[in-house]
């Protein structure tokens, strides 16, 4: 399921990195979510028009999606992270163990992004929640990242989110 206006879905992207780490321990050392964010931006912007503001976007960015699988996953299994390039564009392949009662709440979320009151959608859910849901996560990124989502559901009890980010693009 695509959505937003970026790169093709089967566009070729050459990859930067990609780590696995036990889903246990990626949601007990949780306070380190932020690190590891910029720790990653750090190593994939260097190469970037503007570096820093790069790294900025893409850290934020990606602790997003790290929070819509710690809100989501389960304890057991791997999270894996893959993140890759083409052009000014970012694709982050985030795989993480997630209870099969839920797969329908992400499949729904991301088909729910480029309906036409996302953004009031996005505005309410965010003027009103105490903490961000996985649902105003996914809008913040289509919104204030223009980025493209896409879910693909594997045979295992996980999900894949794959989000294209066109940071090179975004005005600051």
């Amino acid at each position: 399921m695509d959505v937003g206006n970026s790169v093709p879905a089967d566009a070729i992207f050459e990859p930067l990195l990609q780590f696995e780490m036990e889903m246990g321990t990626f949601l007990s050392e949780w306070q380190h979510c932020d690190h590891l964010s910029t720790y990653l931006a750090r190593m994939i912007s260097h190469s970037r028009a503007d570096p820093v503001r790069h790294s900025n976007f893409f850290s934020s960015a990606l602790n997003e999606l790290l929070e819509v699988s710690f809100r989501g996953g389960s304890s057991s299994g791997q999270i894996g992270l893959a993140i890759y390039r083409n052009g000014p564009t970012e694709r982050v392949q985030i795989t993480f163990p997630c209870p099969p009662g839920q797969v329908p709440f992400y499949r729904e979320a991301v088909s729910k992004i480029d309906r036409s009151d996302a953004h009031s959608r996005y505005l309410d859910a965010i003027s009103t929640d105490m903490a961000p849901s996985r649902e105003s996560i996914l809008l913040d990124l289509a919104i204030n990242f223009d980025a493209r989502i896409r879910i693909e559901e594997n045979t295992s009890p996980a999900v894949t989110l794959i989000v294209d980010l066109p940071l090179e693009g975004l005005v600051s």
